[in-house]
């Protein structure tokens, strides 16, 4: 009797390969909805963003500066971060608008 119930708990359960490939794709599920869609969305605003930059428009660059846009062109913008001084960036550098946003003094 005792050998009998070996065999039964040592034989595969039938389910267990389709089991296996059901977390896979909750894993999969779970990644792409949670990190890799959010993400891309971000990408997509970004790249409009950076796409609807205007002239005269305040903006803030990666390093926390802030700055007003005096030149915008396809791949740079010229930044003028204080009075007569303009700095050249890329336009990717440039993380948000800050025209509701006033630095403290």
């Amino acid at each position: 009797m005792k050998s009998l119930i070996i065999l039964q708990a040592a034989t595969p359960n039938a389910n267990a390969g389709y089991m296996q490939i059901f977390m896979l794709v909750a894993i999969v599920f779970v990644f792409y909805f949670f990190m890799i869609r959010p993400q891309m969305k971000r990408q997509k605003e970004l790249r409009k963003f950076h796409e609807s930059l205007q002239k005269g428009d305040k903006v803030i660059i990666a390093g926390g500066v802030y700055g007003k846009l005096l030149e915008v062109k396809d791949e740079y913008v010229v930044v003028e971060i204080d009075e007569n001084v303009k700095v050249k960036v890329v336009k990717s550098t440039i993380i948000r608008d800050s025209s509701d946003i006033q630095p403290q003094k």
